[in-house]
């Protein structure tokens, strides 16, 4: 199936279907940093495209005849870090949803955070998605349970054109680990530590993590032991001088990008790049479901 990924950020989401067997023919993305990062890792073109102007973007997207669109509209205005109100960048939600009732794909594929399924721009995109003639599978997927050492929830929106509503749950459910994976399961040894500091929100909330759990999400931010950090309960050991803060590819790694991706722009853009990817294997997951269902639809 020839695919297009629209908000394609740094690419974690094309990876994951471009190993699942899907041909990513074109990616779109307006963040510079991304583009750049995203064009050092893939042979097909990525475009800088402001994806709001829906008119402009189905012309430039129509020509590759997409099969699936797959995407995650920013998700800043849904997400648990930020201050919870929809404004701006919700509009691009309404954005994905115009452009892909438009293009009419046989199917695509909507990734948030998981909060964006109860808000005000995703029912509306929903409403544009069902007036095309879109079944819609709805689900929250953990990524520990789905291939990832990190405990990151993702709402996910498979349409299909012509299905009924929640045509792929039991395909989404069935597939899931039965226990999540941890940092152990995942690397093994190979870390070289055994705790780790990850920068809370807030205080009130834990910051130091064993490898025999699943990570925390991984953020846009990356932080050291601050000398104030006052220590929390439910930490998994006590704070020292030593406590091993996570790296840049450390971070990656977890996000479960390949060693070799090509990382490019300065070290905060690349924090950012990575705290806003899909984690490759959640993101191989799902087309793993979306190849089966489509497949099995296809020989009906």
């Amino acid at each position: 199936m020839n695919a297009v990924d629209l908000f394609a950020g740094c690419g974690g989401l094309s990876l994951g279907f471009q190993k699942q067997g899907f041909n990513i023919v074109a990616a779109f993305e307006w963040w510079d940093a991304a583009v750049n990062c995203y064009r050092a890792n893939f042979s097909h073109p990525v475009f800088q495209t402001d994806l709001s102007n829906v008119a402009a973007s189905v012309k430039q997207i129509q020509p590759f005849q997409p099969d699936i669109i797959i995407g995650g509209p920013p998700c800043q205005d849904f997400s648990h870090a930020g201050k919870r109100i929809e404004a701006g960048r919700a509009v691009l939600t309404d954005a994905y949803a115009e452009i892909i009732a438009t293009i009419k794909p046989t199917c695509f594929v909507m990734e948030n955070v998981d909060r964006a399924r109860n808000s005000k721009a995703y029912s509306d995109a929903r409403k544009t998605f069902k007036e095309a003639g879109y079944g819609l599978t709805e689900v929250v997927l953990d990524a520990s349970l789905c291939g990832t050492p990190q405990r990151r929830k993702r709402f996910i929106c498979f349409g299909m054109q012509g299905a009924q509503d929640g045509f792929a749950l039991n395909a989404f459910l069935e597939g899931q680990a039965e226990k999540p994976m941890t940092l152990r399961d995942y690397f093994g040894d190979t870390l070289g530590f055994e705790y780790y500091y990850r920068h809370p929100r807030n205080y009130s909330r834990r910051a130091v993590f064993s490898i025999d759990e699943p990570a925390p999400t991984m953020r846009g931010v990356n932080r050291p032991v601050p000398k104030g950090y006052p220590g929390h309960p439910n930490d998994a050991c006590a704070v020292t001088e030593k406590l091993h803060a996570l790296t840049t590819p450390e971070r990656a790694m977890i996000q479960t990008f390949p060693a070799d991706f090509k990382w490019i722009g300065s070290k905060t853009d690349i924090e950012q790049m990575i705290g806003n990817a899909v984690p490759v294997n959640l993101a191989q997951y799902v087309a793993k479901i979306v190849k089966t269902v489509v497949e099995a639809k296809t020989s009906d």
